[in-house]
């Protein structure tokens, strides 16, 4: 049972083990004492004092100096105060009487028995006892004293002199002494004053912690070893010592190398010692204990009584009795002196009532309108309360530490607080910040935290927190999952306008990232984007596909200001805005795109969205490779992947950092570290993606720099497919043609580089960003030239060089009519080296929309073009790797088309049929 704090004697703790070790850094305490001794036989008292901290051997010194006493002839009569007879009367002296019984001298003290005052009696027995022989009266833990004892020895210190007695006693430092606790002796002139003294007890130096490690462990220890063990345990002698001791049983040498378990020996020590006095206090001044652990160092002496309660001690003294264990401070803010003792604390308790005890200490805080922190630290081990404020906590102190990058501690804050009832509005909200927090240590934990705030069901009112929240989604590229729950959330007809165009916009963007990811049945239809839709953050993915698709820069821009505009930065969502100025770096409006770049990063960097913020800087590096500026595009990237670390991005933009980094290292000049850079892309990782063909085309061009053809050129061919099927036929974005052009050795009389360098600066022009034509123009010189360099230039380079020179390359009108006037030699049939096209389905995926009246798509023109060549229907779906009845459907679509019959007329209606760009 636990021992009570009563007037009725319980049993004292057992005294500590003397210890076999020497006393290490006590040679002057030990020489005064030894002193004192000699100078009693002479006559002279003493009254010593022994101050230190717990731990620093105090009971060790005094149990030195009984032997000290033993060997000079001096009796010896010693007793341990305890906190358990701080109310018992004449506790210690009754201890103390038992020494000098046998001297003849009738002491009839029975503590606690009466209420008689014995101090007069005592101080007799003891004078006369010393002046038959020397007496040291030896008194350890005098802070705990009965006020009866220490009234009598404060007695007996002004009735030393002329008497050979000694008083020793000994006080913890951690209890400070009151005004009535001291023994003073009484002034004298006649030569028999008494010697007094105050015995300090330092920490061990780092040389004494180096005499107890050898000591101990028979070894000398390592200088960093030695040093890290004095830190660790802060010279106190009794933690030094069980640390040894752990050593030694274990068999480890004080190295360098065992550090760690320095620290662990460390904090299990400090356990032990917990541990141990836990189970000699009573129950109530456990409580106390408890409640310091959990209410920390903003609670006042009020407040711990108010969560403890205890009833038989005050709380003010409570703390004395408990600070005098060593475990708290002094004070009227007790805290722990080692926090980790408070752990050793509270592990003994169960959990439910630990949590009712942290839930007690909150209500009361939350009351006394104690610190965010103080409270957060406090709810984060109490059981559900139920109580608004505690969200409003939990969510105030998780922000705070988001914004001093301490991202687990919000994390931990943010859980705590989901669960808590709450508004559906606000849970989507807290779930979101909750993924904005994982997500540096745990993405993938951070996607599921997203998709879980966008399954929660909500009224309108939540419809800002779900754009949020799949705006985060989609950023960092988990486009497979946020498709249908974007899609469910777009055709909920309660939500307000702004908040359905965002995520209209949103859902367009993913699929467009990476179509078909899900199954049409998977999700519901989203109506289509239209051309020029009137909410921003439509037009922001209405302008990324018209770059894309390298169709009307003028509409591209319009749009793309739009979704930038100042009044569209509430409604449109930030991964939608990023994706604007993506499209503004393709029609080659740098400046502009820059300076929506920088906004989008400031917004998102105050809204602690990592994904959008990382996104951006991959958009500005993206820029800068286009404006030839490789230094600093490395510099953005790097701002990218230290605000998102690799492990960070979704599989589908990892392979497009990659690529980036290559492409950044092979416009430097440095091949050797774009091949390493490319050959940390990892084969399989989000095939089909935007970032996948970017890949492609980095290896392509790092294989083409390495004279590598052969290679270079099926990578090349194969981004040009994947671009191809996603619509995306802008040479702005990635000039693969060109590139691929070159990796078959560029020669003009090779019919398939000539149609894709005729093709790739027909597109560019056709788009009229000034950078994407020059680049072109620089890539892929005049096809049409005679092998002879002193021949005149192409008709198409001079008219390209024409349209450089008079337009201002702003409008598709300017160069409309190069459009229409191509040679046949870039409209010819394509030879035996045509690209391969991998099966992507039945259908090409440029097949989707209808073609304009008389206009061929891009895969009716390539069926056309192998047909002319005599090739079978069947060698043509083999060729294009796609089934022959889809063959047949485009070859019936071309004959429509064109108003032809069949085969016979195809080839000289292929002359004369304006193609849609692919």
């Amino acid at each position: 049972m636990t021992p009570q704090v009563t007037d009725e004697r319980p049993p004292r703790r057992p005294p500590a083990p003397p210890t076999a070790a020497p006393l290490v850094e006590r040679d002057a305490e030990q020489r005064l004492l030894t002193t004192l001794l000699t100078s009693l036989h002479a006559g002279r008292p003493a009254l010593a004092e022994v101050h230190g901290a717990p731990g620093t051997g105090r009971s060790a010194l005094l149990e030195r100096a009984a032997e000290l006493a033993r060997d000079a002839g001096v009796r010896v009569a010693a007793a341990q105060a305890s906190w358990e007879e701080t109310r018992l009367r004449y506790g210690v002296a009754a201890q103390l009487t038992t020494a000098i019984a046998p001297t003849g001298i009738g002491l009839p003290l029975a503590p606690g028995q009466d209420d008689a005052d014995h101090t007069a009696t005592l101080c007799h027995a003891f004078l006369t006892a010393a002046r038959t022989h020397p007496l040291m009266v030896v008194i350890d833990d005098v802070q705990w004293a009965d006020p009866h004892s220490l009234r009598w020895l404060r007695a007996l210190a002004r009735r030393l002199p002329g008497t050979p007695l000694m008083l020793l006693t000994a006080r913890s430092g951690a209890t400070p002494a009151g005004p009535d606790d001291h023994l003073r002796p009484r002034a004298v002139d006649d030569g028999t004053a008494v010697t007094r003294h105050t015995l300090r007890l330092a920490p061990l130096s780092a040389d004494g912690v180096d005499a107890v490690l050898t000591a101990t462990l028979g070894t000398p220890a390592d200088p960093a070893f030695r040093d890290a063990a004095a830190r660790a345990t802060d010279g106190n002698p009794a933690v030094l010592h069980a640390v040894a001791g752990r050593f030694a049983r274990h068999g480890w040498t004080p190295r360098a190398d065992h550090l760690p378990r320095l620290d662990d020996s460390t904090v299990e020590a400090i356990r032990e010692r917990a541990a141990r006095t836990l189970t000699t206090l009573p129950k109530e001044l456990l409580d106390v204990l408890r409640a310091v652990a959990v209410c920390g160092r903003e609670a006042t002496c009020d407040m711990l009584g108010a969560v403890a309660a205890p009833r038989t001690v005050g709380t003010r003294r409570a703390l004395e009795l408990l600070s005098g264990t060593g475990l708290l401070t002094g004070g009227d803010r007790p805290a722990f002196r080692d926090p980790r003792a408070a752990d050793a604390v509270l592990a003994r308790m169960s959990s439910d009532r630990r949590e009712e005890l942290y839930a007690r200490a909150a209500e009361h805080a939350h009351r006394a309108a104690l610190p965010d922190a103080t409270l957060a630290g406090m709810l984060l081990g109490a059981r559900v309360l139920g109580a608004a404020w505690a969200v409003d906590v939990l969510r105030r102190e998780a922000a705070r530490h988001r914004a001093t990058r301490r991202p687990a501690e919000a994390a931990r804050l943010l859980q705590r607080a989901l669960r808590e009832p709450m508004a559906p509005q606000l849970r989507v909200r807290t779930l979101t910040e909750l993924a904005a927090a994982v997500l540096p240590s745990a993405p993938e934990a951070a996607d599921r935290h997203l998709r879980q705030a966008l399954l929660t069901p909500a009224d309108a009112t939540a419809g800002p927190a779900w754009v949020r929240a799949a705006d985060l989604l989609v950023a960092r590229g988990d486009v497979a999952a946020a498709q249908p729950l974007i899609a469910h959330l777009a055709t909920r007809n309660r939500l307000r306008d702004p908040e359905h165009g965002a995520l209209r916009a949103l859902y367009w963007l993913s699929e467009h990232v990476q179509p078909d990811t899900t199954h049409p049945l998977d999700r519901p239809p989203v109506p289509a984007l239209a051309d020029r839709p009137a909410h921003p953050a439509e037009a922001a993915v209405a302008a990324w596909r018209a770059a894309l698709s390298g169709h009307d820069i003028t509409r591209t821009r319009e749009l793309a200001r739009a979704a930038l505009a100042p009044a569209a930065a509430d409604t449109t969502p930030l991964a939608a805005q990023a994706t604007a100025c993506h499209a503004l770096v393709l029609t080659g409006d740098f400046a502009e795109a820059h300076a929506g770049l920088d906004t989008v990063l400031l917004r998102a960097e105050h809204a602690d969205a990592r994904a959008v913020a990382g996104a951006t800087l991959v958009t500005t590096a993206l820029a800068r490779l286009h404006e030839g500026r490789p230094a600093e595009a490395s510099t953005a990237l790097d701002r990218a992947q230290e605000l998102m670390p690799p492990h960070c991005w979704h599989p589908s933009t990892t392979s497009l950092l990659v690529a980036l980094k290559t492409l950044i290292f092979l416009q430097k000049g440095d091949l050797d570290h774009a091949e390493r850079s490319i050959g940390l892309a990892r084969e399989g990782c989000a095939e089909g993606s935007i970032g996948w063909a970017y890949l492609l085309f980095a290896r392509g061009r790092t294989h083409l720099a390495t004279g590598h053809r052969d290679r270079a050129l099926a990578d090349l061919l194969e981004c040009g497919r994947l671009l191809l099927t996603r619509q995306v036929a802008n040479p702005a974005l990635l000039p693969w043609r060109s590139a691929a052009a070159q990796a078959r050795g560029n020669d003009p009389n090779d019919p398939s580089a000539a149609f894709l360098m005729a093709e790739e600066r027909r597109l560019a022009l056709a788009w009229g960003a000034p950078y994407a034509v020059a680049r072109t123009l620089l890539a892929t010189g005049d096809p049409g030239a005679p092998a002879d360099p002193a021949a005149p230039a192409g008709w198409q380079y001079r008219q390209a060089l024409t349209a450089l020179a008079t337009a201002p390359l702003s409008s598709t009108d300017t160069v409309a009519p190069l459009l229409r006037s191509r040679a046949p030699a870039a409209d010819g049939p394509a030879g035996p080296g045509r690209p391969e096209r991998p099966a992507t389905g039945d259908a090409p995926a440029t097949d989707r929309g209808p073609a304009p009246r008389g206009g061929l798509t891009g895969a009716e023109l390539r069926v056309a073009n192998l047909a002319v060549q005599g090739l079978a229907n069947r060698t043509i779906a083999a060729e294009l790797s796609v089934t022959p009845r889809t063959v047949e459907l485009h070859l019936t679509k071309v004959y429509r088309k064109l108003g032809i019959q069949g085969r016979p007329e195809l080839a000289d209606a292929l002359g004369r049929a304006p193609r849609e760009k692919s």
